[in-house]
């Protein structure tokens, strides 16, 4: 292969350039994001009873729900919350167990609950993980200030038709979830004593209401030659209609609603509010699938938005507005860590001219940096990785690694030309000299990261990006260095005496010094005992003194203040929503304006 390699560099050019424009389209198909997606351990079940009590909710929903649901195989944890109108089941799952089949054995547990209360919605479930964070945000709000906060609460049904539908449709979206607003709803008002009167109760009224709102199908009838579909009507399609609706008879008289009370066509409670620079807004959380490009994402997502605000939204005096979004953050760390990237490959280049002293033989050891690059990339389009700055890391950790190979081949390949050979010759014996230990140095290095592969916790799902990058790197850097640099020598590399230059003499100069320090720490007895003592205690001294506090990640800044109030249990949505404007109002008056204004101290709250 060695032989092969120097003897046709035709044929090993083509397959690099091959293998490179591989590794080139990989780039363009990997997703981008922040950091690795982390597969979800805690699945949330949220089930919806308005207005019921905590009391009533863990009765009739949670002591059901948790009947069936501690039947779970492999469950290792379930903690339940009841709230006022809502419940609440969080399931914990060892990392063995895979999502979507954890996700199936939640919902076939939950379909075996008998029945919930008559207005419970159905339960929802879902995965719960940083990649199922929302990362965009947009508020649906008034071009002009015409719009009250009553018309703003109605737009709710609207908005999910015309405007929630098109953004889920935006392809990697997951879903995007909506604040703020009221349904549509028809409210009934019975006069109580025209109900005692007519001897009518209210779960009679309920009743025939439950009874009369349906459509029923009547079969099939033959007649001659055909057959026809019979379907009773019953839906009300209209407030007149449910008004005229038949409630009891008495003495031989039908007896109306409206002979009892009325309806009327109104809203929902509101489970919701949404503001933004002290104005009522609908609020929009967009959520992508797993393993989607938050980049790609954004783009398709501000074209849609702006469509609708061209088309739809500007026709009603709406508007979408992008609140915040952490594609910046995505951008920019991405940015940050390819422009250290390529400061690090140029330091590492400087390193190798300093080291080899000569400009052809620097080019022939820095042609592994771009290929090892890419096969970094290939490396993570076939195992299914993204781009993310973890990821990017680990390449630029292997950028330094992969030029070890080259430097020991080259290196050896310079003493046999050193030795009068001609450059061929030189090129096939100093590379299979040292073959064996460049091979054994690229397995020692990829048996030392490849087992965080395999491990399955959220550190192996974060740092497994980085194992692949500089397996994936020191793999073709030893491939490189035992073909393409010796081909490349063999035809670039020319013999040269460099002993008198400066830097020859510094580097020589350097290692003799080297040299002569160890020789004085090894002789006699003494100097070798106390040289170990000394660096243990200091290595003991440094993890005793110096080591920092431990935390599960970094932290990193944001631009961005959160402030959260939780209110005491038994506040109501509208308690909380005074409590929130009287701290909102000190704020909301700070948005745009001008820093200097904080500077003088004329404000207590900065722009």
């Amino acid at each position: 292969m060695l032989k092969f390699a120097i003897d046709h560099p035709v044929i090993l050019s083509v397959a690099i350039l091959i293998l490179s424009l591989f590794g080139i389209l990989s780039i363009f198909n990997i997703p981008v994001q922040m950091i690795p997606d982390l597969d979800a351990r805690v699945i949330s079940i949220r089930t919806i009873w308005p207005g019921a009590s905590p009391q009533d909710v863990e009765k009739e929903i949670l002591v059901e729900q948790e009947r069936y649901l501690r039947r779970i195989s492999g469950l290792e944890r379930m903690v339940s919350t009841a709230n006022t109108g809502s419940a609440e089941i969080e399931l914990e799952f060892p990392f063995s167990i895979g999502i979507e089949e954890a996700l199936l054995n939640v919902n076939n547990a939950l379909s075996q609950v008998p029945g919930y209360p008559e207005n419970v919605d159905q339960p929802s479930i879902r995965a719960e993980a940083f990649s199922s964070n929302s990362f965009m945000y947009f508020r649906l709000m008034p071009i002009s200030g015409d719009f009250t906060e009553e018309d703003i609460l109605k737009l709710r049904d609207w908005a999910e038709e015309y405007v929630q539908t098109p953004m889920e449709r935006v392809a990697g979206v997951s879903s995007v979830g909506m604040r703020g607003g009221a349904s549509r709803q028809i409210k009934i008002y019975v006069d109580p004593a025209k109900l005692a009167e007519r001897g009518i109760r209210l779960m009679d009224l309920r009743t025939a209401i439950r009874d009369r709102n349906r459509d029923v199908s009547g079969g099939d009838l033959d007649s001659g030659k055909r057959r026809y579909l019979l379907r009773t009507i019953g839906r009300f399609e209209s407030v007149e209609d449910l008004e005229n609706l038949v409630i009891a008879e008495r003495d031989g008289a039908f007896i109306l609603l409206r002979d009892i009370g009325h309806a009327e066509l109104g809203f929902g409670e509101v489970r919701s509010y949404a503001y933004s620079e002290g104005k009522p807004v609908l609020a929009f959380s967009v959520s992508r699938q797993i393993g989607s490009n938050v980049i790609e994402i954004k783009r398709d997502m501000l074209a849609t938005v702006e469509r609708l605000n061209q088309g739809l939204l500007k026709n009603k005096g709406l508007q979408l507005v992008r609140t915040a979004d952490d594609v910046v953050y995505v951008t920019d760390a991405v940015f940050v860590v390819q422009r250290n990237l390529a400061i690090g490959a140029l330091l590492a280049l400087g390193v190798l001219f300093l080291f080899l002293r000569s400009i052809p033989a620097t080019l022939i050891g820095a042609i592994g940096i771009p290929i090892c690059t890419l096969a970094a990339f290939l490396g993570f389009l076939i195992t299914g990785r993204t781009l993310n700055v973890i990821s990017l890391a680990g390449v630029a950790f292997a950028i330094g690694m992969t030029l070890d190979n080259n430097i020991v081949v080259l290196e050896n390949i310079y003493r046999h030309l050193s030795m009068g050979k001609q450059r061929l010759q030189a090129a096939l014996d100093g590379v299979r000299e040292v073959w064996p230990a460049v091979l054994a140095a690229t397995l020692t290095t990829v048996c030392v990261f490849l087992p965080i592969i395999f491990i399955e916790e959220e550190a192996g799902q974060l740092y497994s990006d980085i194992a692949i990058a500089i397996a994936a790197s020191i793999l073709m850097s030893m491939i490189v260095a035992i073909t393409l640099v010796p081909a490349a020598a063999g035809r670039l590399l020319h013999s040269h005496n460099s002993r008198t230059s400066l830097l020859s003499r510094l580097g020589a100069a350097l290692g003799r010094g080297v040299i002569v320090s160890v020789h004085g720490l090894t002789r006699g007895i003494l100097r070798p005992l106390a040289t170990i003592v000394i660096v243990l205690a200091a290595t003991f001294a440094i993890i005793y003194y110096l080591t920092p506090d431990a935390e599960y990640l970094p932290e990193g800044e944001e631009s961005k203040i959160f402030t959260l109030m939780f209110a005491p249990p038994g506040y109501n949505i509208q308690m909380m929503r005074e409590a929130f404007r009287t701290v909102d109002k000190d704020f909301v008056h700070a948005v745009g304006q001008d820093p200097a204004v904080f500077e003088r101290g004329d404000s207590e709250v900065p722009a």
